[in-house]
């Protein structure tokens, strides 16, 4: 039988198994490669003002992603609890996405507004001054390393190349847009803004 061949063959069975999974990763990658959806942003999405994009740099290195997912799932508990359910073309310009998996900590996707800049401020530097329970950690270097004007505008002409619509007048503007803030700074005004340029219908 053909099946005893290639079980007794381990090359043909490999060679079998890697076209299977080919062929399986083609079929589930490929359409959303050409999906509108997931390739265009959703109404109001705009790329990241030079001071968020340092933010969200910033989340990144420090792992925030590690504790706190960036996706609402469309289930009633989810959308009760942290608004409406996340689509794709709110991250069209997430390099990387920051979806998440885990929720040691709360779901970010629509923490902007929701709480001041000083209590941000006061969260990331002592998170049990406000939440005792809180098993997060600080972070209060942020207060103390200033962005670098340079890196970001760096950074703005790379994402322009990778298609994000920045004009000419943005990245030149960008050192200025950026000088003499911490990190802090960045990283409240990237928090501030997750989930509010969108309007959302409930």
């Amino acid at each position: 039988m053909r099946h005893e061949a290639i079980e007794k063959s381990i090359n043909l069975m490999m060679v079998l198994i890697v076209v299977a999974v080919s062929i399986g990763g083609l079929v589930e990658i490929l359409p959303l490669m050409v999906s509108s959806e997931t390739t265009e942003p959703a109404e109001n999405i705009v790329p990241y003002s030079p001071l968020r994009l340092a933010g969200r740099d910033v989340y990144v290195r420090e792992g925030c992603y590690n504790c706190h997912s960036q996706m609402i799932r469309p289930f009633r508990s989810e959308t009760e609890r942290y608004g409406p359910y996340s689509i794709a073309g709110e991250s069209v310009y997430d390099r990387p996405f920051q979806f998440g998996s885990r929720r040691t900590g709360p779901d970010l996707a629509r923490v902007g507004g929701r709480y001041s800049d000083d209590w941000q401020r006061l969260h990331l530097t002592d998170p049990r001054a406000l939440v005792p329970e809180s098993n997060m950690p600080g972070y209060p270097w942020l207060n103390e390393r200033q962005v670098d004007p340079g890196l970001v505008t760096k950074k703005l002409k790379t994402l322009r190349f990778l298609g994000d619509p920045y004009t000419d007048e943005q990245i030149a503007g960008a050192a200025a847009a950026v000088e003499g803030k911490t990190e802090m700074d960045a990283m409240v005004a990237y928090l501030q803004g997750l989930g509010t340029n969108r309007s959302h219908r409930r």
